[in-house]
Formats: C-alpha cells, structure tokens, sequence
C-alpha cells in the first residue's frame, strides 16, 4: 500500500514538474478569463513552489489525486494554479474554479491553497 502511495505522489510531481512555460492557454480558459503569461523567471519560480507543494502530498492521508491525463486538463491545471500564485485570481476565485471542473475534489484545491499560503508566506 505504501509503494502505491509512492507511486502515485511520484506521478503526481511528475505531471506537475511536466509543465513548460510555452503552454498555450486559448483552448483551457473561457474567453471571459483574464491570464496574463508568466515570464520565464516567474515561471521557474512557480515550479519551484509546485514541488514543494507537490512534496507535502505524501503525508496527507486524505489527498486524492485529480485526474489530469490529457494534456488539456493539465495546461488548465497549470494555469489555475499560476494564476493563484501569481495572485491574478484570489483563493475564492481559484476554489469556484477549480470545483467547477473537479466538484469532489475540495479538499485537494484546499491543499493547494494552503500550500502556497505555507511556502509563499
């Protein structure tokens, strides 16, 4: 049970360190949604705080992976998540969004805010 809980907190950081700063974000947003692109710095910097947030996942008994295996899903993912480190967005705005698309998934997007919250300060 254990090395599956490894297994998956490793396929969870992979996906996320998978994601590149040249991600086209037209097809993943409304139009309504405003998305300002990150500069090359901003974006190492928001890797670096998506590891260490990806880092804590294995102690948290209750986290359910979100399933993002298309790479629609992860470009959405990756933006919804730069936006709310960038703070374009605010945790509110991130959560509504967030469960408009993963409804039974409150708990993880909690996790992601909590985990900026920690690292970011």
């Amino acid at each position: 049970m254990q090395k599956l809980k490894q297994y998956s907190i490793l396929l969870i950081s992979a996906a996320l360190l998978s994601f590149t700063g040249c991600t086209s974000s037209t097809n993943a947003l409304t139009p309504s949604t405003h998305y300002e692109q990150p500069t090359p710095q901003k974006m190492a910097l928001y890797q670096q705080t998506m590891r260490s947030v990806a880092s804590g996942i294995q102690s948290d008994s209750k986290y359910q992976r979100i399933t993002l295996n298309t790479p629609e899903k992860k470009a959405w993912f990756k933006i919804l998540t730069y936006r709310l480190w960038d703070r374009q967005i605010t945790r509110q705005q991130f959560m509504a969004e967030g469960l408009a698309k993963y409804p039974t998934h409150q708990h993880e997007f909690q996790f992601v805010i909590d985990g900026f919250a920690n690292v970011c300060g």
